[in-house]
């Protein structure tokens, strides 16, 4: 089985490999948090799919297949807990300045949905992203491979909680991408998790919870099946939010399918997930400029495979920080 731990940057690609899709990143540096862009200027069909407990979302509901809209044209994933959400007025101002947006006859309104993750103990927490962070995200945006690791949404975000922000490491944003037959089908996630974030393919834990000594994986998993007690986590406070892509063409219940299916990803490498103090939240997109289609159950299973490449990633490119008297360690410090 594939170990996604030796893939390199180039091998595992991005999701701006699907065609339409471009990225951009505002990390603050005044203190570690910021938010990324997934940007469809031509507009892409869109879908969601929440299974944490507790989300914290914007416009999810026009997602839904049998609403009236078909198109959104932005999709923004940001730091900051509920006032990040402000980030996306300034994503809908920089798309109203370039001419995107729905037809509403006396002005073009653009659709963008939105999540976000909890990264206010990291640091100053009156810092969030705002309206302008959200502008110069999209300012920033290209259809380059992407910056991975302690950026954007990912530049406070951190994994491994379960028995203390003390304990825990440095989590981040990662992306890839899988081609078959000239259909592309690419992920980016910012990965915040509760739990601990392993390899698939090899089952070895890359960042997680440590031991008390701070120099050891404690591997939650097995902790929790021991019946050992864990510190109470406060509700939302963590989250692991994303987007999928595809240059296929999709409906709109197909691309709810596709975002269903790519948790299966975030299910094969975090553990545990989708617990009730996460807000776990998958986007899709179809921008259908492939000019061609895979069927649904090979399009799904590139999505989970994906969105689990990109989550390994998140872990892999974080660098490790230290921020007043809170130390996080990257995988690098744990698994060498």
């Amino acid at each position: 089985m594939l170990r996604m731990n030796q893939l390199s940057s180039s091998e595992a690609g991005s999701i701006t490999r699907v065609a339409g899709i471009e990225v951009g990143h505002f990390t603050d540096p005044r203190r570690p948090t910021g938010c990324t862009v997934v940007l469809a200027r031509g507009g892409a069909v869109g879908g969601v799919d929440v299974r944490g407990a507790a989300p914290g979302t914007r416009e999810t509901d026009l997602l839904e297949p049998g609403n009236l809209v078909e198109q959104v044209h932005a999709v923004l994933l940001t730091g900051g807990s509920a006032w990040g959400l402000d980030a996306a007025s300034g994503v809908m101002r920089w798309l109203e300045e370039q001419g995107i947006g729905y037809d509403v006859g006396v002005g073009r309104v653009p659709l963008v949905p939105a999540a976000v993750l909890f990264d206010l103990p990291v640091g100053d927490m009156r810092i969030r992203p705002d309206a302008a962070a959200g502008y110069a995200a999209c300012a920033a945006a290209c259809a380059l491979d992407p910056p991975e690791g302690n950026v954007g949404a990912g530049a406070g975000a951190t994994v491994g909680k379960l028995f203390g922000l003390a304990r825990a490491m440095k989590g981040g944003v990662g992306t890839a991408s899988i081609t078959v037959d000239g259909v592309t089908v690419g992920a980016l996630i910012a990965c915040n998790a509760l739990g601990d974030v392993l390899d698939p393919g090899s089952a070895q834990i890359l960042a997680g919870a440590r031991t008390p000594d701070g120099r050891h994986l404690q591997d939650t998993l097995r902790t929790l099946l021991q019946g050992a007690l864990h510190q109470p986590p406060l509700g939302g406070s963590n989250t692991t939010i994303g987007v999928v892509a595809t240059d296929a063409p999709l409906t709109k219940a197909q691309a709810r399918r596709l975002a269903l299916t790519a948790h299966d990803g975030l299910a094969r490498c975090i553990y545990p997930v989708h617990t009730p103090f996460d807000g776990d939240t998958l986007f899709a997109l179809g921008t259908g400029l492939a000019g061609k289609s895979l069927d649904m159950l090979t399009l799904c299973t590139l999505a989970a495979e994906a969105t689990a490449r990109a989550t390994v990633r998140a872990v892999l490119a974080a660098q490790a920080l230290t921020i007043a008297d809170l130390h996080l360690p990257c995988a690098r410090d744990l698994c060498a």
